[in-house]
């Protein structure tokens, strides 16, 4: 009997295959796949930490659905779960599957090997071949002061979703930087790169109590276990061109979880400035209507995408000008907390705003921008008199000039080429011109040198006008007397 033959339907032999090939693949292909794949990550790391400054931490490599189990199974989370349910009247085990979700949204899937062999990569080519990036030189000597043990924390203002790739990139050979990103980038396979490449997702506008200490837990977890990270405290890009007020979302998480005697946490600020911001009408449009809301098409993006790969193809792409990266100095939070403070996050948060705005390199265009002033109409040669004084005028407060060698006149026709380039400014008989349209975009890039500026009469005790030319604020001659 059991050898006889028995007849079955075809698509019901089919579905056995099928069901076979299902288990076998799950009880013996796909743990041995797993098993293969996390031994050549092992070696892949070891190897990167050799030569990485910060080596990549095991937490930043645990499986992500252990993580999320841990996250949701904080004793914190636990906390806030038992007191959603006393609240609510609404069964822990409901507030519990909703602490898995958040978990499971936030929680990234970091691998190195995207990282290290293609992030970092893709990153360096896609940045220097759109700007010139000059990136300043983080101190060696103030790197080795920095406690090996220690948490190192980038924390940056936020200009461009360029931003990004210049901070994969300016970090690659240090460690790997783990950044919170917004819901934007939640779209199939960015989302996949971006969570790949450690980064870890959050919704900005987030009230809920229970969401919030997730994300709170997640961000201490990382922050004890040494990741290094990179925030953003303005919360979100500029829309005016300076440096914001921070929000103290993610670093308030940072200072909570500290303990005295535990890992110290140093604060690296960082600022990065631009000759073109890619988004530049997007957040200039947003800015006059008030409200943080971006129109931007997603036929509009494949378009300007679209022309730049056409240029790239055919050799007419023209770089987008400087992007600069520059280093402060650093702030460790166990120094820090050893004065008293009526409030530690938003002094810690203003203090590292202050170093970051103050590092701000002012590159050609911006140069260029705040030397047009309100004009709309001026003669070539009155210009560039305009920027010579507007550049001896910073460079006595102490500001970082990031001009190429040569006069200034040099850096007048390189800023006047990428500004005319875009008909933002028009060249005409010797004379510069404005359209209407385009006034608010070099009031725009003007920005970061008026708060230079800004900065520079505060500390002297006086004031700058907010209305008027820029000869009424800087004279008529070039002198080195008085800025």
């Amino acid at each position: 009997m059991m050898l006889q033959p028995v007849t079955l339907p075809l698509w019901l032999f089919v579905l056995i295959l099928v069901f076979a090939g299902v288990t076998f693949a799950s009880h013996f292909l796909f743990p041995s796949v797993r098993w293969f794949l996390r031994n050549r990550m092992e070696r892949v790391v070891a190897k990167l930490n050799t030569r990485l400054e910060r080596p990549i931490q095991p937490f930043k490599l645990m499986k992500r659905p252990d993580m999320i189990i841990r996250l949701a199974h904080d004793p914190n989370v636990a906390e806030a779960i038992a007191a959603e349910a006393a609240e609510t009247g609404i069964p822990e085990t409901v507030h519990l599957e909703r602490a898995r979700r958040y978990a499971r949204e936030i929680v990234p899937a970091f691998s190195a090997s995207v990282y290290f062999g293609f992030a970092a990569r893709a990153s360096k080519w896609l940045a220097r071949l759109i700007y010139r990036v000059r990136v300043g030189q983080f101190d060696a000597e103030t790197s080795a002061g920095i406690d090996k043990g220690a948490t190192v924390v980038f924390v940056m203002n936020h200009r461009s979703n360029m931003d990004y790739v210049l901070v994969t990139y300016l970090a690659a050979s240090r460690s790997a930087l783990s950044y919170a990103v917004g819901e934007w980038a939640r779209v199939w396979p960015l989302s996949w790169l971006i969570r790949s490449s450690g980064a870890y997702f959050i919704r900005r506008r987030s009230g809920n109590q229970l969401y919030r200490r997730v994300l709170a837990r997640y961000v201490q977890m990382a922050t004890e276990e040494g990741v290094t990270q990179a925030i953003f405290p303005e919360g979100g890009l500029s829309l005016d061109g300076r440096v914001g007020m921070p929000k103290l979302g993610i670093l308030s998480y940072i200072v909570d979880g500290y303990h005295k005697g535990g890992h110290d946490v140093v604060f690296v600020p960082v600022s990065l400035s631009y000759d073109r911001i890619i988004e530049d009408r997007v957040l200039v449009a947003a800015n006059a209507m008030g409200v943080r809301r971006f129109r931007a098409s997603f036929w509009s993006i494949l378009k300007f995408v679209g022309r730049q790969a056409r240029r790239v193809l055919t050799g007419r792409f023209e770089k987008f000008g400087t992007a600069s990266v520059r280093f402060g100095a650093p702030l460790s939070l166990s120094e820090f907390l050893k004065n008293p403070h009526e409030d530690v996050t938003a002094e810690l948060a203003s203090e590292m705003m202050r170093r970051i705005a103050r590092n701000v390199s002012v590159l050609p265009v911006p140069l260029i921008s705040a030397a047009i002033g309100e004009d709309t109409d001026l003669p070539m040669t009155e210009l560039t008199e305009r920027v010579q004084r507007l550049a001896v005028r910073l460079e006595e407060a102490g500001v970082h000039l990031d001009l190429p060698d040569g006069p200034v006149d040099t850096a007048v026709k390189r800023a006047l080429d990428i500004l005319a380039l875009r008909k933002i400014v028009r060249r005409e008989g010797g004379r510069i011109t404005v359209p209407p349209k385009d006034r608010a975009l070099i009031g725009f890039y003007a920005a970061a040198v008026e708060q230079h500026l800004a900065a520079t009469a505060a500390s002297e005790g006086g004031k700058i006008p907010r209305k008027g030319s820029l000869r009424q604020r800087t004279g008529h001659k070039i002198t080195k007397s008085a800025p």
